[in-house]
């Protein structure tokens, strides 16, 4: 194929969908009459990886064919991301061949009806089960923007901030699929008068952050550190996530040990993780840092990601909302690589499954923020949605985040799976505590 070329499916109508042959995300899904399975997603389609793996279709030299017909049964993702870079590669590239146009073999083994599902008969599910999780603060425009805005006296950086990934470890069994509502948080709300006694309720300012994920297969054998230039090896893929933050809550419980209920009540994710090989046409040079960072997190490999990324707020009933923010991905001041080597330098165990966010993903010219504490200038500057206003998320709210990697020389456009949330209602208890 030339370069610049665009790969040709035989799925009817995935060409051009941004979910084409040369993207392949994985999920998992339960189609009608089938129990929950691994799939990759074609056009507006699942292709179940189980059925093909049977037939013997995704036998390739040097594989372990029965682990992966085992892993490809499974109810989640994480025996398949178990299985290691090698693996993956394999089954990426006998999909592509096994989908591309003038191939027959799906068809000649009578599988075409049964193992290419239309979306809409299927029902997506959590694509991985999270052993652990951790959100980063990577973007330095999102970090210097909310340091301005807490602590307006001093500088809006941290010492540390340059020299190392920030980061918090959250609660993975509060990770939710996209789609899945946000019931409103109730906690401890800081008194506005010094040394006056908190009041407990409903989150007033609760807000959406948008992020880019990586999910990681198996660390290196008997734990140890990642290397920056080995990090390809552990990432298995990428997909956007909303970190939800209650800001009220947070702002009276992060000093001096960080982020804690205010960030634990929900974290959604998309239903579909795009492989690192189908982001390698976007992956860029990363932005200059200074100081240049100590030695284990140096490193030259282009591990910035050219993805165009946005967020839509839609009112209760209105829809698909408006876009108020659109950005980037690639000028992340942090990388993956180095938030992994990061992580793992300290003694941390990688398994496969883990997911690690970037942390609010902002840019510095307006409208480029990622989250209502910035876009609104917290709470000072409301949004105007159509005839309404927006300081901080209200009970209906729905947000929706959305990311692409725009066409160009040799690369075709792709589309991330969205991340949806919906804000309900709180449940406050009938007594005061």
């Amino acid at each position: 194929m030339a370069r610049g070329d665009t790969q040709r499916t035989w799925v009817p109508g995935a060409d051009g969908s941004g979910f084409g042959i040369e993207h392949l995300p994985y999920g998992v899904v339960r189609a009608p009459g089938t129990s929950p399975q691994p799939a990759a997603r074609i056009g507006d389609r699942a292709l179940l990886l189980a059925p093909l793996a049977q037939a013997g279709l995704l036998d390739t030299p040097g594989s372990d064919a029965g682990a992966l017909r085992r892993a490809l049964q499974a109810p989640t993702l994480n025996p398949l991301l178990e299985l290691g870079r090698p693996t993956w590669s394999g089954l990426r590239a006998r999909l592509t061949e096994l989908i591309a146009a003038g191939n027959s073999e799906v068809a000649d083994a009578g599988l075409a009806d049964e193992a290419l599902v239309p979306l809409a008969e299927a029902e997506e599910l959590m694509p991985i089960e999270v052993g652990d999780y951790v959100d980063f603060y990577s973007s330095i425009e999102h970090a210097s923007s909310v340091g301005r805005l807490v602590r307006p006296d001093d500088e809006p950086l941290f010492p540390n901030w340059r020299h190392h990934p920030v980061g918090y470890h959250g609660r993975a069994a509060n990770l939710v699929l996209s789609g899945t509502p946000v019931r409103r948080p109730v906690g401890q709300i800081g008194p506005e008068t010094p040394g006056a006694q908190p009041d407990f309720g409903p989150e007033p300012r609760l807000d959406f952050e948008l992020e880019l994920g990586f999910v990681s297969g198996p660390g290196p054998d008997g734990g140890g550190p990642v290397p920056t230039d080995a990090a390809a090896e552990h990432i298995f893929g990428f997909l956007l996530v909303n970190d939800w933050s209650a800001r009220s809550i947070q702002a009276w419980e992060y000093r001096p040990l960080g982020p804690f209920l205010g960030k634990a009540f929900a974290t959604s994710i998309a239903a579909w993780i795009t492989p690192l090989e189908a982001l390698e046409p976007f992956r860029v040079p990363g932005r200059a840092q200074d100081p240049a960072p100590l030695a284990y997190l140096r490193n030259d490999h282009r591990w910035a990601l050219d993805l165009d990324l946005e967020v839509a707020l839609a009112p209760a009933e209105s829809g698909d909302g408006e876009t108020i923010s659109r950005t980037n991905a690639r000028d992340l001041y942090w990388s993956a690589a180095q938030q992994l080597a990061h992580v793992t330098h300290a003694g941390a165990r990688v398994r496969a499954g883990d997911l690690f966010a970037s942390g609010t993903i902002s840019g510095s010219d307006p409208g480029t923020q990622g989250c209502l504490l910035e876009l609104t200038h917290a709470g000072q500057e409301p949004l105007r949605l159509g005839a309404e206003e927006r300081t901080f998320l209200e009970d209906g709210d729905e947000v929706i985040l959305r990311g692409a990697g725009a066409p160009g020389e040799g690369r075709p456009a792709i589309a991330l799976a969205d991340v949806r949330g919906r804000i309900d209602p709180p449940n406050v208890p009938d007594t005061p505590l």
